[in-house]
């Protein structure tokens, strides 16, 4: 990336922008010493962004550690094209983070905008979002990820902080077993004989497939971005998922350093599970998706596990794995609606907000 000349795009002090708006209420998530509760929130794509509209509600002091593996679509080019870090999950997070004003709205849509082409005209723009366009931009002015996004949020008022897990593009690969064609899917996985596995490249195909193993990130010893490191141990509390289970809530724990981060934090961590299963965890039960990440990350204590009722095929099954890694499951109604698989971020602040008020 190109710097930009000596006094340039100064790098914004780290303070929360939230503190200098007016439409903040300085009574959210108050701890009984005062401050405002810290909450990092890991994860990409849809549901990093649903937490991150619920957790803007109840607190000013938001960081998102948002992954960056994506190779698809607007991302994916590019990345291809500029060799940078994929900016959609990024841009995702930074929306999800504007505020409900008119200039938070307006904000929001100006990035999430997508160029299309027509039957009348081409573009070679079709199918780019406005936001990856825009954080690209600072990217090759200040040649620094992070002041980039900085400066990103500062013009969205977003009321929070965006960091990339690395600062470096990721590549995330998997195993899956080999199918002759027509074949049904199995729900052997990792079980299966090593020798009729086939290695599935990307994040955008991985997430595609069922019966997903072996889950992995190129290179793996990738360093983390040394703010989120910081903020995840700074943090009181540090809240993975919902999200897709192998691509956008797992990889956090597999990269060194940040995974190292959030099992020695002396905050508190909380799992938020998802809804539904997606095709990665086709077949798996809520407490199977603990036990994807017990399975990865040995060293992992929870505080707690946010589900849904509705979610939960065997309560049962799902508090004796939760016990196993020292949490207790909260119970909460937090769909849009019935048998949506989307997270009502109104209902979901409310259980962070009762959560969080438990463990103060």
């Amino acid at each position: 990336m190109t710097h930009p000349p000596t006094g340039t795009f100064p790098r914004l002090p780290l303070s929360s922008r939230a503190d200098a708006d007016p439409h903040h209420s300085p009574d959210a998530a108050r701890r009984p010493g005062g401050g405002s509760t810290s909450v990092v929130a890991l994860g990409g794509g849809h549901g990093l962004s649903a937490n991150l509209s619920a957790l803007r509600r109840i607190t000013p002091a938001v960081t998102a550690v948002v992954t960056v593996a994506d190779d698809g679509g607007s991302s994916g080019r590019l990345r291809s094209e500029l060799g940078v870090l994929p900016p959609g999950d990024l841009r995702m997070a930074l929306a999800a983070l504007c505020d409900d004003s008119e200039w938070g709205r307006t904000w929001r849509d100006v990035m999430q905008h997508r160029f299309s082409s027509t039957p009348e005209r081409t573009t070679t723009l079709d199918n780019h979002a406005l936001g990856n366009l825009l954080i690209v931009t600072l990217w090759e002015l200040l040649g620094d990820p992070v002041a980039g996004l900085e400066w990103a949020g500062a013009l969205l008022g977003a009321r929070g902080r965006v960091l990339p897990m690395s600062t470096h593009p990721l590549v995330i690969e998997g195993d899956v077993p080999a199918l002759a064609p027509g074949a049904a899917p199995l729900a052997t996985g990792c079980s299966a004989d090593p020798a009729s596995l086939r290695t599935v490249t990307g994040q955008s195909r991985l997430a595609k497939e069922a019966d997903v193993c072996n889950v992995r990130l190129v290179p793996p010893d990738a360093p983390a971005c040394p703010e989120a490191v910081e903020a995840v141990g700074a943090a009181d509390w540090v809240v993975l998922g919902p999200g897709s289970w192998h691509t956008s809530v797992l990889p956090h724990l597999l990269l060194p350093e940040l995974g190292e981060a959030i099992c020695r934090t002396p905050g508190r961590r909380c799992v938020t599970l998802n809804l539904s299963p997606d095709t990665e965890t086709r077949g798996k039960t809520a407490a199977d998706h603990l036990r994807v990440l017990r399975d990865y990350c040995p060293d992992l204590t929870l505080d707690v596990v946010l589900a849904d009722p509705s979610a939960t095929e065997d309560p049962g099954d799902l508090q004796e794995v939760a016990a196993t890694l020292g949490a207790e499951v909260f119970y909460a109604d937090v769909r849009t609606g019935p048998g949506s698989a989307v997270h009502n971020s109104l209902k979901l602040a409310a259980a962070y907000e009762e959560i969080f008020g438990r463990h103060c």
